[in-house]
């Protein structure tokens, strides 16, 4: 049926449109927010429903992005990569897990361990390697994916991701517009991302979502998110802050904060306490190797290689070689003169400084447990800066080694794709020549051996072509993928 003169209210101008949109004959009862599915007849329309669908308080504290009337289209072959590298990546997490388990042991290198474990308090180190969590590994697993010339590029891996709120919003309200092209859908569906988050649980009746005033800008988002999960019924998704200690037995914890910042998270003790006696159960664990960027590093090490071959396969190691960039852990320990860093052929770290422009195709970034280890915090790109600047950064890299150790990777330049973003001021669409971060979210459910990751959606973000690091801004684009 038809609805006629829908008021669609348009924030920041001084009038309304008034237009007339098609009702498909479909429940509402399958979209827990009452969204039905809309045909518009232009990409005005399209733009304006999205904009015009996000909760009253946004989705995050005091920011904004452009708003796509379509999905970030990928081809059935990248699409099918992309759903299948779920199952390398949760391989690798378990890789990870044993080579540091074994490290400790003696039964593979000690410096493994010694690295992982650096700048971390006595405390942390002991919940690592405690029996209680030996088994636990991350449930949210997200790659940063950049689209290169020569195919996909993993940057790094957050356990830890924000966004899963906004990629389950954008999935929903595009699917619920019915704006993507009739041969296309979202990637991981309407429900995908809702599905997968809720299912790391397990049969926990009680999910506590804490949030530290670190990370306090996403709170829009999984405010958003517990609403949604709460009108299916299956269990009661509250947020918290950071003084919550309200905890029943048979809870589930959602950590939504930063090793790093455990000092500022009041309850962050008696979570970890509750989940090593078995009376919570909490994810991510308590285990900050997954928290760190040298895990690439760790996978191109020569004197690894016979490790990983055998706990991952030849034929995910090989894909993971071809996805991920060479990475260096940049450790100042002297080496003999006669011997070189591979790849680089420095022999001393500190001849870094002293690489051409040209020669300093490479990212440095902190590898992790540091309020500079997220978002584009802590990240530098040699070919960007100048000489001094890029000195002061290494030598910065250098000094700070035994307690925040940094990371060298090679930098592989985003490819240049097509976008549109609708001008609200204008009225109009804008074409904008960008490059993009794809951002899957694989949701791992069961337990042990028999634990599956199932991807739950797909957030593209797409920057201007002039940018050269892809992250979130208020000039760039953020929309669900679709095949």
């Amino acid at each position: 049926m038809k609805i006629h003169g829908v008021i669609l209210p348009v924030r920041g101008l001084n009038s309304t449109i008034s237009t007339t949109v098609d009702l498909c004959p479909l429940s509402e009862s399958r979209f827990a927010a009452n969204f039905c599915f809309l045909k518009f007849v232009n990409t005005a329309e399209q733009a304006k429903f999205i904009r015009d669908s996000l909760p009253p308080g946004g989705l995050f504290a005091g920011q904004e992005w452009r708003v796509s009337p379509t999905p970030f289209p990928l081809g059935e072959k990248l699409a099918e990569e992309i759903e299948s590298l779920g199952r390398v990546l949760l391989q690798f997490n378990r890789a990870v897990n044993l080579l540091y388990r074994k490290s400790v042991e003696g039964k593979q290198p000690e410096w493994v361990a010694r690295w992982l474990d650096l700048g971390k308090p006595r405390e942390l180190i002991e919940l690592q390697r405690s029996l209680a969590f030996k088994n636990e590994l991350p449930r949210v697993i997200r790659p940063d994916i950049l689209l290169t010339e020569n195919g996909i590029s993993i940057t790094e891996l957050d356990s830890v991701p924000g966004g899963i709120g906004l990629t389950a919003w954008l999935a929903k309200t595009y699917s619920a517009a019915g704006i993507q092209n009739p041969e296309s859908k979202i990637l991981g569906g309407a429900e995908g991302m809702l599905e997968g988050f809720a299912s790391i649980f397990g049969d926990a009746k009680q999910v506590h979502i804490v949030v530290s005033e670190e990370a306090a800008s996403y709170k829009p988002e999984m405010q958003w998110l517990a609403e949604q999960l709460n009108l299916r019924g299956r269990a009661t998704f509250n947020l918290q802050p950071s003084t919550f200690k309200q905890f029943a037995d048979g809870d589930a914890v959602y950590r939504f904060f930063e090793l790093f910042d455990l000092a500022n998270v009041a309850n962050a003790k008696q979570i970890f306490e509750l989940a090593a006696e078995k009376r919570i159960r909490v994810t991510p664990p308590p285990k900050p190797m997954f928290e760190e960027k040298m895990l690439f590093a760790l996978l191109w090490n020569k004197n690894l290689h016979q490790f990983w071959r055998q706990e991952l396969g030849d034929g995910f190691l090989a894909r993971l070689k071809k996805m991920i960039p060479y990475t260096w852990l940049v450790d100042p320990m002297p080496m003999p003169p006669h011997a070189a860093i591979p790849e680089l052929n420095l022999t001393d770290w500190a001849q870094l400084k002293a690489m051409s422009q040209k020669e300093r195709d490479l990212i440095l970034k902190v590898s992790g447990f540091s309020e500079n280890a997220w978002g584009a915090r802590g990240v530098f790109l040699g070919s960007d800066l100048s000489l001094a600047d890029w000195s002061v950064a290494v030598d910065a890299a250098l000094k700070n080694f035994e307690t925040s150790p940094s990371v060298l990777q090679r930098f592989h330049k985003p490819t240049q794709v097509a976008a549109n973003w609708f001008d609200f001021a204008k009225n109009e669409l804008v074409p904008m020549p960008g490059r993009v971060r794809l951002c899957p979210y694989y949701f791992v459910s069961g337990a042990g051996d028999e634990a599956r990751p199932n991807l739950g959606g797909v957030l593209a973000t797409i920057v201007p072509a002039d940018k050269k690091i892809v992250h979130g801004m208020s000039e760039a684009i953020l929309a669900p993928c679709a095949v």
